[in-house]
């Protein structure tokens, strides 16, 4: 199972970090240890590395070994939401030096999903808003229809790249309003208005 992310996707969140719009496609990945499914649990986090930043996201599951030319709706049938977790200042000191983003973006914990739920054929995935409540206040709402590089783009270049098999996971990119968790902090991802998962930071 492989993890892959997608940077910058959306405008806004590109602007409010100072960064570039991107022109194509900015691809990371997580190691499969940072994985965690929100169960309402505390979830452990390395608060004394400094600010952890949340990035809420559409995740995509792969159902089948990809080939080049399929389609969307051929090769996903289950979407999560999900958190990309950020080291904020220690992916600022590695950017300064020119260095890759993996001990920011890929620590333990550092990719929490809900649980999966099938996409009906007929369910357009811009038909909800996601949004991420942090202690009852809502800090991320983002719709997929705001993406720079749409779903189609992201498993094309995937694909072509690295190769997408059954069970990747695909983190489409987050919107405006990311921001730090800390401890205590008790956090539920919606979509729509229904709570899909929930976790508490440790």
């Amino acid at each position: 199972m492989n993890i892959y992310c997608i940077g910058r996707n959306y405008v806004n969140h590109a602007k409010e970090l100072g960064n570039e719009v991107p022109k194509e496609p900015l691809l990371f990945s997580k190691p499969s240890h940072a994985l965690v499914e929100t169960k309402g649990q505390n979830i452990a986090l390395p608060q004394q590395l400094g600010d952890i930043h949340h990035e809420i996201e559409i995740v995509l599951r792969i159902n089948k070994d990809v080939k080049s030319g399929d389609r969307l709706e051929d090769v996903v049938s289950q979407m999560a939401l999900g958190l990309d977790l950020t080291l904020r200042d220690v992916q600022s000191k590695l950017k300064t030096k020119g260095h890759p983003w993996l001990r920011a973006k890929g620590f333990k914990n550092s990719a929490i999903i809900t649980p999966f739920w099938n996409i009906s054929k007929k369910e357009d995935l811009s038909e909800f808003d996601f949004s991420l409540f942090k202690n009852g206040q809502v800090v991320q709402k983002g719709n997929s229809q705001a993406m720079i590089f749409d779903f189609q783009r992201i498993i094309d270049e995937c694909e072509q790249f690295f190769g997408l098999g059954e069970g990747d996971l695909l983190f489409t990119g987050t919107p405006e309003g990311v921001g730090p968790i800390v401890s205590g902090d008790v956090c539920q991802l919606f979509w729509g208005e229904i709570e899909k998962g929930s976790f508490t930071v440790e």
